[in-house]
């Protein structure tokens, strides 16, 4: 490796993962308030594939893609030294991202890394941890003694969102495509045999949630929203093919239910920072419990971007830099 060069995966066109490409690019130099990070843990999440495809409108070529991140501050006035990691959305849009052996980034984005987690723990926690805690915690405002549906509860979002919810001490029932138990649920609505509004009207009595977490959406986005009890909320974070959708605006005021939406894209640097310190809380207690992952060298970045745009990765992807 030249002097002052790094090796990063950049994408010079909008494609499938097979556009992407391994490169040696100048180190980056932090500006005022940012940090330069020697990554170590890299995170491939679902969004980094929308991004390299070129669903973002505000991404700029050519790019190094990537969110997430953990590793160690080696420039910048905060945190010299130490172990961190982070996520920031900026990264990949309108900024190189983390998918390289370095990055830089505005120095608010970064937290102390759990001495808990490993470093490759750490860069999967970013996107799922801090959607999941804006959208349960900052936009539902979820209470001791609620009962949350949680739809697309077997997803890293809806995983995070379990937790968070758990620890909050609020009753969970989940929603996914399957029927496998999912840990921290009272119950698992099949969704392909089920019909949501009635079942979880069976689970509560027929009063109904107090809230939905719909990161799903798309035909999911209805039956979610039938399904709250009186003055619920609902917080949608995506949707899955058309995004437009339609429900009885006659019900939906009758029923004083609220519709939220979060956008973690939308997050301010302070935002991300104040989610970052309460997600770290719960890892360093152990009330909160990273994904499972798979550690993957970042020579093989392009194939693992494969498959999870395939839905062949089973587990979290994050790419390993040693």
């Amino acid at each position: 490796m030249t002097a002052n060069l790094m090796k990063a995966l950049r994408i010079a066109e909008f494609g499938p993962p097979s556009v992407l490409r391994i490169e040696e690019v100048a180190i980056p130099e932090p500006g005022e308030g940012e940090v330069l990070i020697h990554v170590k843990a890299a995170a491939i999440n679902p969004s980094d594939i929308g991004n390299v495809a070129g669903r973002f409108k505000k991404t700029t070529l050519p790019r190094t893609p990537g969110r997430d991140f953990a590793g160690i501050i080696v420039k910048g006035k905060a945190h010299e030294g130490e172990e961190v990691w982070g996520s920031c959305p900026v990264l990949g849009i309108i900024r190189d991202g983390s998918h390289a052996e370095y990055v830089v980034v505005p120095a608010e984005t970064v937290a102390i890394k759990p001495k808990s987690l490993s470093m490759a723990q750490a860069a999967a926690i970013g996107v799922p941890y801090i959607t999941a805690w804006a959208a349960v915690v900052s936009a539902a405002r979820i209470q001791p003694g609620e009962t949350i549906l949680i739809v697309g509860a077997a997803g890293a979002v809806g995983h995070a969102a379990t937790q968070i919810a758990n620890w909050k001490q609020a009753r969970v029932i989940g929603a996914d495509r399957k029927s496998d138990p999912i840990p921290g649920t009272v119950s698992v609505i099949n969704t392909k045999t089920e019909d949501l509004r009635g079942r979880v009207l069976e689970l509560t009595g027929g009063r109904g949630v107090d809230v939905v977490i719909d990161t799903v959406g798309g035909p999911m986005f209805e039956p979610a929203l039938r399904s709250l009890g009186f003055r619920g909320r609902q917080v949608a974070i995506s949707s899955a093919g058309d995004p437009r959708v339609s429900f009885s605006l006659v019900d939906f005021y009758h029923n004083f239910s609220t519709l939220l939406g979060v956008d973690s894209y939308g997050l301010t640097s302070d935002q991300i920072a104040e989610i970052e310190k309460e997600i770290g809380l719960g890892f360093e207690t152990g009330v909160l419990k990273p994904p499972a992952i798979e550690i993957v060298p970042f020579e093989k970045a392009v194939d693992a971007y494969s498959r999870v745009a395939g839905g062949e990765a089973k587990t979290k992807l994050v790419l390993g830099f040693e």
